[in-house]
């Protein structure tokens, strides 16, 4: 069982990354190589801005080359709770936003022709319990009499015919949701960039940023400094660097996946029979998909931790077990690979985008981040440049957490928590 990505570890090499010494001053920086990073130089490149991007580690290496593959339309939470908690106009514009991020997660695709494996079959929410039926009910009747006429309710009897599994009663079908390969999308999605004119520094960290004036700051790293006339924060859960006042804000959670060796064709067939992506409706449940080799990306919570080589190898373990439970027929299949990575959670699951003391940031994707930081990357890349543009996630105020100060010493209490929610609820 190897201890890395299969997205990062079968994706094609990134020949594309910049060598020598930084430039001195360049119009716009962004901080992160991930897709809010990769897609915002992009689209700045696209438009003849000039633009670098500074990335701590290798492009890819941190939430964006370490998830679950998943490309889904409908926002993270439970749509019917998210319009009692803000309303329904607000709720139907983040719904929204998630449909129309998965439609340009498409375009790029094919307007670069990146072979990524995207195909849209839906995404199917299970439900593990039979009480936890009605909630689906409940909010399939909301979506589909206001933001969602193609939704399908899937009935106990009925849910054998899409998921080769007792365990289940039931589920939501949302039908515009997709799945590719991660790795193999954003190195394509990174030599698009380059070969616009982006130009991509890897194993750069930014040490330093100092406000000149306005939106000018002078960028600081161990291999120099750069004159930027604008910098764009992409930086996710990142613990290290001077970003203190985003991490107050981002809590790190730690989401865990397997990758089986290669089933047989009738395996796939007779257990995930339509090829869409699942995730189950548990607080700590699993979600998961086949590849276009056969195997099972099966990933979730796992454990309320920080990923690391000895926490993933335990995750992996705990992952295994659900494995086998959910789907008996499968039990002795091999474990060929075995990862983990960080979450950047919001307090109320959404994003946040918008600027801050002349920084530009977009991140707290909150699990669901494949298509919304693809999107936001495009609209960053407007607000950077000064045009006119729909940016869903800016908000006013963005408190920071309680007794919270980038250490987030209250996970296992958190896990324990909804463990015992889903024991009783």
């Amino acid at each position: 069982m190897k201890l890395e990505s299969f997205w990062q570890a079968t994706a094609p090499v990134f020949s594309g990354a910049a060598g020598g010494d930084l430039p001195k001053k360049t119009e716009v920086v962004v901080v992160g190589g991930g897709f809010t990073g990769l897609s915002a130089a992009y689209n700045l490149a696209l438009a003849g801005v000039d633009v670098v991007v500074l990335e701590a580690g290798e492009i890819l290496s941190q939430a964006s080359g370490r998830n679950g593959g998943q490309c889904n339309a409908g926002v993270a939470q439970n749509f019917s709770s998210l319009v009692d908690s803000i309303g329904l106009e607000q709720a139907s514009i983040y719904y929204h936003a998630y449909s129309e991020a998965v439609d340009y997660v498409q375009s790029i695709v094919k307007d670069e022709a990146i072979d990524c494996d995207l195909i849209r079959t839906g995404k199917l929410k299970l439900a593990s319990k039979a009480r936890h039926f009605s909630s689906l009910v409940k909010t399939y009747e909301l979506l589909r009499r206001t933001v969602d006429s193609q939704v399908e309710l899937i009935n106990a009897s009925q849910i054998r015919d899409e998921i080769g599994s007792d365990a289940f009663h039931g589920g939501l079908l949302q039908k515009n949701g997709g799945q590719m390969h991660m790795g193999k999308f954003g190195v394509g999605l990174a030599q698009a960039a380059v070969n616009k004119g982006a130009v991509i520094h890897a194993n750069t960290p930014v040490t330093g940023l100092q406000q000149v004036d306005g939106h000018r700051y002078r960028v600081s790293t161990a291999r120099g400094e750069i004159d930027a006339g604008r910098v764009l924060l992409a930086t996710g859960t990142s613990d290290k660097g001077p970003f203190s006042w985003f991490q107050r804000r981002i809590v790190p959670v730690g989401s865990f996946i397997i990758a089986t060796a290669p089933l047989s064709a009738e395996q796939v067939q007779k257990t995930f029979v339509h090829n869409r992506t699942y995730v189950t409706s548990l607080n700590i449940g699993n979600y998961f998909r086949t590849t276009v080799d056969n195997r099972l990306i099966f990933g979730g919570r796992a454990r309320f931790a920080i990923s690391s080589p000895t926490s993933d190898v335990r995750s992996g373990s705990v992952l295994r077990q659900g494995l086998r439970e959910l789907f008996p027929p499968l039990a002795d299949v091999n474990i060929d690979y075995c990862w983990g990575g960080l979450v950047d959670m919001t307090a109320d699951r959404l994003p946040r985008a918008g600027e801050h003391e002349g920084l530009f940031y977009s991140m707290g994707y909150s699990g669901h981040g494949t298509q919304m930081s693809v999107y936001m990357g495009k609209v960053m890349a407007a607000l950077v440049t000064d045009q006119p543009v729909s940016n869903p996630w800016q908000r006013s105020h963005w408190a920071a957490m309680p007794g919270y100060f980038g250490k987030p010493w209250f996970l296992p209490v958190a896990g324990l928590y909804y463990k015992a929610k889903d024991k009783v609820c």
